[in-house]
């Protein structure tokens, strides 16, 4: 009877060491392991639940893309592992900025992405100028004898609501407006708000019928 429960007892901690290693290995599969944030596999499976909400309920999601100004230049005059440490103490930093309900991953090299579910103009303008500030006024240590500033640039989209878009176009809009921010000068904001997105005609079409639909009811 012993012998019998002790091979139960090694066959459950044998089970249970197997789903801890593939609940580790998913961990790894969706975190970026330098800062701990959500990786670019992350960010597109969230990104692409975003839109079959938006779709589904016209709800207001805001897309931020930041990149960090001149970071070449801090690793060109500083050392990777100053680098490094930038990026760890901005993904700190962003995390801090939003809500936990929010997305934050790092997309890619010194570019970050964030998430903003239930997001309304003016709240999401509120957030991003806070990363923008809140980033450039920290003091951030490279080295025992060293601390350096670094500031992000943000460009943001929102989806279209009550509209079935693209991850991609999505995604574009809020890299267009990435880049104006930093050829404005970097160290700013930029948003693509919801009045001023073009819609193809299909999705006017669409918008127009749900409308119908809303009125009748």
């Amino acid at each position: 009877h012993n012998t019998k429960n002790s091979r139960q007892g090694a066959g459950e901690s044998a089970t249970d060491y197997l789903q801890q290693i593939i609940n580790d290995l998913c961990d790894i599969s969706l975190k970026d392991p330098l800062t701990g944030l959500g990786n670019r596999r992350h960010f597109r499976s969230i990104l692409d639940r975003s839109i079959e909400a938006v779709a589904r309920s016209g709800e207001s999601v805001l897309l931020l893309l930041l990149d960090i100004d001149h970071f070449k230049t801090i690793n060109d005059s500083h050392g990777h592992l100053a680098g490094d440490q930038v990026l760890q103490t901005i993904a700190k930093c962003l995390v801090d900025c939003v809500r936990p309900m929010d997305t934050v991953a790092r997309y890619g090299g010194e570019e970050f992405a964030v998430i903003l579910p239930h997001c309304r103009p003016l709240f999401g303008r509120a957030v991003a100028e806070r990363i923008c500030r809140t980033v450039a006024s920290l003091s951030i240590p490279v080295s025992p004898l060293l601390s350096i500033q670094a500031t992000i640039s943000i460009g943001g989209a929102y989806a279209p609501e009550w509209v079935r878009s693209t991850a991609d176009l999505w995604i574009e809009r809020a890299d267009q407006q990435l880049y104006r921010a930093k050829a404005d000068g970097r160290n700013q904001v930029c948003l693509d708000l919801p009045q001023e997105l073009s819609v193809s005609a299909e999705e006017k079409g669409l918008l127009l019928l749900h409308l119908g639909r809303v009125e009748d009811h």
